[in-house]
């Protein structure tokens, strides 16, 4: 299936890994890698994660206090915010 960014939710991700970098090297990467196994989840069951409205889902990752949010097209998982639960959590509601 394919998966694909909102312009914002790609920076909040470029962000988030800029701020993990700095905190410690390599932190960075293993963010982005946590990310891409919560892609391959939200990919396989999309249905499976926790619905927020009636067309959005958030799927959190495992080591890091971050959501996913993202609605699922025919044949797309759009990606819509990768949002900080602990700081504003419902920023990306206007988009």
């Amino acid at each position: 299936m394919k998966i694909s960014f909102l312009e914002e939710a790609q920076y909040e991700l470029d962000q988030a890994i800029e701020y993990y970098d700095f905190q410690s090297p390599g932190l960075g990467q293993q963010f982005f890698q946590e990310v891409l196994n919560t892609l391959d989840r939200i990919a396989s069951f999309p249905q499976a994660w926790h619905p927020i409205s009636e067309n959005t889902r958030r799927c959190q990752t495992a080591r890091f206090p971050y959501g996913l949010i993202y609605t699922n097209l025919e044949n797309e998982i759009l990606i819509i915010s990768v949002s900080n639960l602990h700081r504003e959590p419902n920023h990306w509601k206007d988009r």
